[in-house]
């Protein structure tokens, strides 16, 4: 019923960034736990893999709506209904903590093919989906539609004739909402109000266009617009930023330097940024949020930066597309973060 594109991370602590990376573009993710692994003690107590914590942190983070928690290799345990239960109870209750809502379960074989495709007979205590489908019936409510309108410019083409059809025209994608013909928008930073004159595409012109279309926006004003500007909704613009406060998973072996300088990538916009403070380190154990003056490889903190210039954002909870940025190591190059932008 569906098509899928699937981003496989592996669960080793040293693959996070895979995670933060697969994990940003999708609506639901699959927490693969293998029963041979889990540690069940003789006083009830269950002890989840540190990965498995690790990956629904990251997944809470970035806010994936569907979590389908397989709890995979039920063969090695002769599909036992109180080993499952056990482990399942467990997983909703770091969950709760968390602060994931949409918790789908399902006992697994994937050697066997035990509930992948087909509904197994060895387990005829579970009476839910198969894996498949699970995943065709999950809803994916894009509500960007709805959002306010964002445009980061990518490029501005231009082509000059005489003064009746001399071309200029913004590219970009539209990152959330809808675009029509007359509607009035505000260059950010800059604050100018701009008319709609037409919108383009290579199949010609366009009275609306809405998120995820790549356009190009013709408007009634001359502008000094270029890459990185962003045309936003005139009645609900983004906020714009000099002191960013923000989540971010770091991903380099090189440990934070609040004395360094590195790059912002936001939308198509990049800016130069120190790291001011390192407001709280996060346990990925216990959830708890505790002071910490250092960040290291896949650790996950809030932090506070300053960007040298203004960034029109909006928090990553509202419009996910304007509230990630990653972070750039200046002199190699590297990406060392990945970031959402919380606004208070």
């Amino acid at each position: 019923k569906r098509k899928f594109i699937i981003a496989d991370t592996p669960g080793h602590e040293q693959y996070t960034r895979n995670m933060a990376t697969g994990a940003s573009t999708a609506d639901a993710v699959i927490i693969l736990i293998d029963v041979s692994k889990v540690k069940l003690g003789d006083d009830g107590s269950v002890d989840l893999l540190i990965q498995t914590k690790r990956h629904s942190t990251i997944a809470h983070l970035l806010q994936i709506e569907h979590v389908v928690v397989a709890v995979n290799k039920m063969d090695l345990i002769d599909y036992d209904q109180t080993v499952y239960d056990r482990i399942v109870n467990a997983y909703r209750e770091f969950a709760q903590q968390l602060g994931l809502k949409d918790i789908r379960p399902i006992p697994l074989s994937a050697l066997a093919g035990d509930n992948v495709v087909v509904a197994s007979d060895k387990m005829p205590w579970y009476q839910g989906p198969t894996l498949i489908e699970l995943l065709e019936s999950l809803s994916v409510y894009d509500e960007s539609h709805d959002e306010p309108f964002r445009f980061p410019v990518q490029l501005v083409a231009r082509h000059r004739g005489h003064e009746a059809n001399d071309f200029r025209g913004y590219m970009g994608r539209i990152e959330a909402g809808k675009v029509h013909k007359g509607d009035k928008l505000v260059l950010q930073p800059g604050g100018q109000i701009a008319t709609v004159k037409d919108i383009q595409t290579l199949e010609g012109s366009l009275e609306s266009a809405v998120v995820g279309q790549s356009v190009t926006i013709l408007l009634e004003e001359h502008l000094d617009i270029s890459r990185g500007d962003m045309l936003a909704a005139a009645d609900r613009p983004a906020t714009l930023l000099k002191t960013v406060s923000a989540d971010v998973c770091w991903l380099s072996e090189e440990p934070l330097d609040l004395r360094r300088k590195y790059w912002l990538k936001h939308t198509t916009r990049q800016v130069s940024a120190r790291v001011t403070k390192i407001d709280t380190l996060l346990d990925i154990n216990t959830q708890e949020k505790r002071p910490a003056d250092a960040l290291t490889l896949n650790g996950i903190a809030r932090i506070t930066l300053n960007v040298q210039q203004p960034l029109a954002a909006d928090a990553y909870d509202a419009i996910r597309s304007t509230g990630a940025f990653i972070l750039i190591d200046e002199v190699t190059h590297q990406t060392v973060a990945a970031g959402m932008i919380r606004l208070a």
